[in-house]
C-alpha cells in the first residue's frame, strides 16, 4: 500500500510529520513528569506516544510508502489498542468485563495481518493485480480495526461512572480522533481504490493533535478542563455562518439562472446579484437582526449556567437535614450557598449586641483568622441599604461602587481566598453575611451568579430569622419556668429566715445558760444573715433590683479571687495597674470568681490561669486568660451566655450568664475571644471612678456636651 505524493504534498507531509514527532516526544515527556503516577494507563500512553514519535520521524525521513514505515505503523496501532485496553483499568473494568479481552485480541490479530500481506505481496509480485487486491484487503482490515476500536471506546465511556468519565474525557477524545481519522482515511481509500494523498500528508497534523489531547488528560487537574467558547465568539461565528450561507444561496440561484442561456439570462443573473447584494448590505448589519440573532443564540445554543431545579432541590435538601446530623443550621446555611458557586469553604457572620458582625460559624475554612469584630456596623449598614453582593475581585481591581472598599476589614483584604460577600436580607433588614471562598477553578462572577445568590440569601435570612425567633421563645419559656421555681424557693427561704429570726429573739429572752444563749445567738444570726444575703442576691435579678456601686480597686478583687484557688489550681495575677472603678464589690467578686472557675475547669491541672489588670484612662479592664480546650464560635454565640446550656457534664449552665448580667448591672461590658484547642480570654471592662465622677460633673454643667 504505497502512496506517491506530489512535490508540494511531500514538503507538507515532511513538515507536519516532523512536527508530529516533536509533539509526541514533548507529550510523552509531559506524561512522565507531570502525569498522574497512579493511573494504570500512564505507561501505555507514554509508550504509544514514543512509538508514534518514531513513526512520524520515519515518515518524514523515508516517506509514507516505505515498507519499514508500514510495518512500524502496525506496531503503533497495536500500541493504540493496548492504550484503549488499559483505559478500562481506571475503574477496574479490565478485570470485571471478560468480553473485553477477546475483542482486544481479535483487533490485535487483524492488525498483525498487515505485515503478512506485505510478505505475501513481496513473494508473489509476479501475479497481476496482486497489489490492488492487497490494498483492498489491507484497507478492509484497517476499517475493521477502526470500527472495533470505536465500539470499545464507546463502551469505555458510556459504561464509566460520572467521576471516571471526568478522568477519561480527554483521553477518550484523543482516541476518538485517532480512530475516526483512520476510519475515514481507509474508507475513502476503499471507495477510490487508492490511498488519499492529502489525508496521508495531513496524518501528521492529526497525530500532533491527538498527542496534545493526551497531554491535557494526563492529570486530574487538566481533566477537569472544558471547552466553553465565549458568547461573543459564538455570536460572531454564527453571524459569519449566516452571512456565508446567504451568499452561497445567492450564488447558487445566480448560477441556476445562467443555465437559461442568452442575453436575458445574463441580465437576469446580474440584476439578481445586484439586488441581493443591496439587500444583504442593508439587512445583515441591522441592529434588529443582530439582536434577534443574539436572542436566538442564547435561547437555543446556550443553557443557563445553573440548572435551577437541581440547585433548588440541593439547597432545600442541605438546609432540611435531620437534627441528628452533626452540622448545625449555621454550617448548613454556609454549605448550601457555597455549593451553588462550587466554593470549597465559607464563613457566616451574624450581628452582635453592639451592632458589629462577628463570626458565628465556619464551614471547611479552619485556617482563616477572624477577629472578634469581623465586620463593622458601617459596612453592615451599607449592605442593608444597598443590598449588593460584594465581589472581592472588583475591590482588588480598584472598583468601588458604594464606598465599600474603605470599610472592608483588614483580615478580609489580606485573605487571598476570600471571593464574595453575600448579605442575608430579611424584610430589608440585614440578618447575616456569608463570606465565600474562591473556587478551585477561579472565574468571574456574572449577573446570573448575583441573581441566584441574592435570592438564596433572602431565603437563608428567613430560615435564620425563624431559628432566632424559635430560640427566643424557648428561652422565654425556660425563664418563665425558672422564675416560677425561684419564686417558690424565695418564699420558703423567706419563711425560714423569719422563723430563725424569731427563734433568735425567743432564745435571747428565755435561754437559761448564758454560754448556750451566746452560741445560739451567734449561730442563728449568722444563718439569718446568710439567708438574707441570698435573698438579696436572688432579688437583684428582678426588674426592680438595684446595684450598689462604690469605688473599688480591681487589683484587690483579682488578688482576693486568686487567693481562693490557692492550693487547688494556680491562678496568677501577672500584671496589675492601679485601677479604681465604680462597681459592686460583692457582685464583681462573684462574677470574676465564675469566670476564673470556668477557666480552671477548662484547663489541665498544670496549666495556670492568668489575670491581667490594666486601664486606658476611661475604663478598667480585668482579663482572665487560660490555655484550655477553648470554645467554638457557634458555642460562644449560641450556648455560652444561654441559661441551662453547659459544655460541662452536669453543669447547670448559668455561671457565664450570671457573670455577664452582674457586669451589665454595674454598667460594664464582658467580652470573650476563644479558639478551640488554644484557649479562652474573658475581658471585664468597668468605668473608672474618676471618669464616672467627671461625666457626672459634665452632665450637670450647662453648655458642655458629653460624648
Amino acid at each position: 500500500m504505497t502512496t506517491v505524493l506530489p512535490h508540494a504534498w511531500v514538503i507538507t507531509s515532511f513538515i507536519l510529520h516532523l512536527t508530529a514527532a516533536v509533539g509526541c516526544g514533548i507529550a510523552a515527556g509531559w506524561l512522565i513528569h507531570r502525569g498522574d503516577r497512579d493511573r494504570p494507563d500512564r505507561n501505555a500512553a507514554v509508550a504509544t506516544l514514543c512509538l508514534n514519535a518514531v513513526w512520524a520521524a520515519m515518515i518524514a525521513a523515508l516517506g509514507s510508502g516505505a515498507v519499514l514505515v508500514i510495518v512500524f505503523g502496525s506496531i503503533c496501532n497495536l500500541a493504540w489498542i493496548m492504550l484503549l485496553y488499559r483505559l478500562f483499568a481506571n475503574d477496574g473494568r479490565d478485570r470485571s468485563m471478560g468480553a473485553i479481552r477477546p475483542v482486544v485480541l481479535v483487533l490485535a490479530f487483524v492488525e498483525l495481518l498487515q505485515p503478512a500481506l506485505l510478505v505475501l505481496q513481496a513473494r508473489y509480485a509476479v501475479a497481476l493485480n496482486l497489489e490492488l487486491v492487497n490494498l483492498q484487503i489491507g484497507v478492509m482490515f484497517r476499517i475493521l480495526v477502526a470500527v472495533g476500536a470505536l465500539v470499545l471506546l464507546h463502551n469505555l465511556y458510556v459504561g464509566a461512572s460520572a467521576g471516571t468519565r471526568k478522568l477519561l474525557r480527554w483521553s477518550a477524545v484523543a482516541l476518538a480522533v485517532h480512530w475516526t481519522y483512520e476510519l475515514n482515511f481507509y474508507t475513502i481509500a476503499y471507495l477510490s481504490g487508492e490511498l488519499p494523498v492529502e489525508l496521508s500528508a495531513l496524518s501528521g497534523l492529526a497525530t500532533a493533535f491527538v498527542a496534545l489531547l493526551l497531554a491535557i488528560g494526563a492529570n486530574q487537574t487538566n481533566s477537569e478542563l472544558r471547552l466553553r467558547p465565549s458568547r461573543a465568539v459564538t455570536f460572531q461565528t454564527l453571524s459569519l455562518l449566516v452571512i456565508g450561507l446567504y451568499f452561497l444561496i445567492m450564488i447558487a440561484i445566480a448560477q441556476s439562472l445562467a443555465v437559461l442561456g442568452g442575453d436575458f439570462a445574463r441580465l437576469t443573473q446580474v440584476g439578481f446579484v445586484v439586488v441581493a447584494s443591496l439587500f444583504a448590505i442593508l439587512w445583515l448589519p441591522s441592529t434588529r437582526l443582530r439582536g434577534w440573532l443574539r436572542v436566538m443564540m442564547v435561547k437555543h445554543l446556550f443553557q443557563h449556567r445553573y440548572d435551577y431545579r437541581a440547585e433548588w432541590l440541593r439547597f432545600t435538601r442541605t438546609i432540611g437535614q435531620s437534627a441528628d446530623n452533626s452540622t448545625s443550621l449555621f454550617e448548613r446555611a454556609v454549605k448550601s450557598l457555597a455549593d451553588i458557586t462550587d466554593s470549597p469553604a465559607g464563613l457566616l457572620l451574624l450581628p452582635g449586641e453592639s451592632g458589629n458582625f462577628e463570626l458565628a460559624a465556619r464551614w471547611q475554612w479552619p485556617d482563616v483568622q477572624v477577629p472578634a469584630e469581623a465586620i463593622s456596623a458601617k459596612l453592615a449598614n451599607l449592605f442593608e441599604s444597598s443590598s449588593f453582593i460584594l465581589d472581592m475581585d472588583d475591590v482588588q481591581q480598584g472598583r468601588d461602587r458604594f464606598g465599600e472598599a474603605a470599610l472592608l476589614p483588614d483580615w478580609l483584604q489580606s485573605t487571598d481566598n476570600a471571593w464574595a460577600l453575600v448579605p442575608l436580607l430579611h424584610f430589608d433588614r440585614l440578618t447575616g453575611v456569608i463570606v465565600l471562598s474562591r473556587p478551585s477553578s477561579p472565574r468571574k462572577l456574572d449577573w446570573e451568579d448575583f441573581d441566584l445568590l441574592r435570592v438564596v440569601g433572602q431565603q437563608l435570612a428567613s430560615y435564620l430569622a425563624e431559628q432566632s425567633g424559635h430560640e427566643a421563645l424557648m428561652e422565654a419559656a425556660r425563664f418563665e419556668e425558672f422564675n416560677r421555681r425561684i419564686a417558690f424557693v424565695m418564699h420558703d427561704i423567706k419563711n425560714l429566715a423569719s422563723q430563725l429570726a424569731l427563734l433568735a429573739r425567743n432564745a435571747e429572752r428565755h435561754a437559761e445558760k448564758p454560754e448556750f444563749r451566746a452560741d445560739m445567738l451567734v449561730t442563728l444570726r449568722n444563718s439569718a444573715e446568710k439567708l438574707n444575703a441570698l435573698l438579696a442576691r436572688l432579688g437583684r435579678y428582678g426588674a426592680m433590683g438595684k446595684v450598689h456601686r462604690e469605688p473599688i480597686d480591681l487589683g484587690d478583687v483579682a488578688r482576693s479571687v486568686a487567693a481562693r484557688f490557692e492550693g487547688a489550681h494556680r491562678v496568677a495575677v501577672i500584671h496589675a495597674e492601679p485601677c479604681i472603678v465604680e462597681a459592686d464589690p460583692e457582685g464583681l467578686e462573684q462574677a470574676l470568681a465564675h469566670l476564673v472557675q470556668n477557666a480552671v475547669d477548662a484547663s489541665d491541672p498544670d496549666m495556670p490561669v492568668f489575670l491581667d489588670i490594666s486601664s486606658d484612662g476611661i475604663k478598667g479592664r480585668v482579663i482572665v486568660a487560660d490555655s484550655g480546650v477553648g470554645m467554638s464560635p457557634e458555642f460562644i454565640r449560641n450556648g455560652l451566655f444561654k441559661p441551662f446550656v453547659s459544655s460541662k457534664a452536669g453543669g447547670f449552665g448559668i455561671g457565664a450568664f450570671e457573670a455577664r448580667e452582674l457586669i451589665r448591672a454595674m454598667g460594664g461590658w464582658l467580652d470573650v475571644e476563644s479558639r478551640e484547642d488554644l484557649g479562652t480570654r474573658f475581658s471585664i471592662q468597668l468605668r473608672l471612678a474618676a471618669a464616672v465622677e467627671l461625666l457626672a460633673r459634665n452632665e450637670n454643667s450647662p453648655g458642655i456636651e458629653v460624648v
